[in-house]
């Protein structure tokens, strides 16, 4: 018989309540409290507390306390990744962020959804759908990622968008919802950097 985690995995509907997803989420709060409390540290040994939980940590990948996610062995950071202060990911499913892209402050990526049906919703079943974004995104402060969607290599997102579908690669998106915007190479500061300036040792 299979697991509510197999089929929280799967993608499928799943009982977030079932006793082991409780422990594993426990599990990561513990090892949240221990990340959020080494800013401080030097970057190596938040890389090392980052590779005890996540999936898998590239080389040079960095992530600015506090960090926030569910369970923490959905989620994949590519070489060079960095994410700024206050980032969540919901990864009940698979997170991918490939190599060298850049996160900036409170950005938001939600690979968790509930059902569309009211009894279903009402009875506390919850799926997933993956989040998979590329090599070398720019991802604005503020920006939300929704369930499901998949962001191409070189893209850029501004800073507030809510990223309800699929980007191409090398695309610039803005708004609520994400458009393609066609000023690609003229972005403002305001579109899509983070105003926060990278510690020494830290990708900027």
């Amino acid at each position: 018989m299979r697991s509510e985690k197999d089929k929280m995995l799967a993608g499928e509907l799943y009982d977030a309540s079932a006793a082991e997803l409780q422990a594993d989420l426990a599990a990561c709060q513990a090892w949240l409290h221990r990340y959020n409390a080494s800013l401080a540290l030097p970057l190596e040994q938040r890389r090392a507390l980052l590779a005890e939980r996540l999936r898998h940590v590239g080389a040079h990948a960095a992530v600015r306390p506090p960090f926030h996610c569910d369970y923490g062995y959905n989620i994949t950071l590519g070489d060079g990744v960095f994410l700024n202060f206050n980032c969540v990911i919901l990864d009940v499913v698979e997170v991918v962020i490939g190599s060298k892209t850049q996160i900036a402050p409170g950005v938001q990526i939600l690979a968790a959804d509930h059902p569309r049906d009211a009894a279903q919703r009402a009875s506390g079943l919850e799926f997933g759908r993956p989040v998979r974004i590329g090599s070398n995104v720019w991802i604005g402060a503020g920006a939300l990622i929704l369930p499901g969607v998949s962001i191409g290599d070189d893209a850029l997102v501004g800073a507030g968008s809510v990223v309800t579908r699929d980007v191409p690669a090398g695309a610039t998106v803005m708004g609520n919802p994400a458009r393609v915007d066609g000023r690609r190479g003229t972005e403002s500061a305001n579109d899509c950097r983070s105003a926060t300036p990278a510690r020494p040792g830290e990708p900027s």
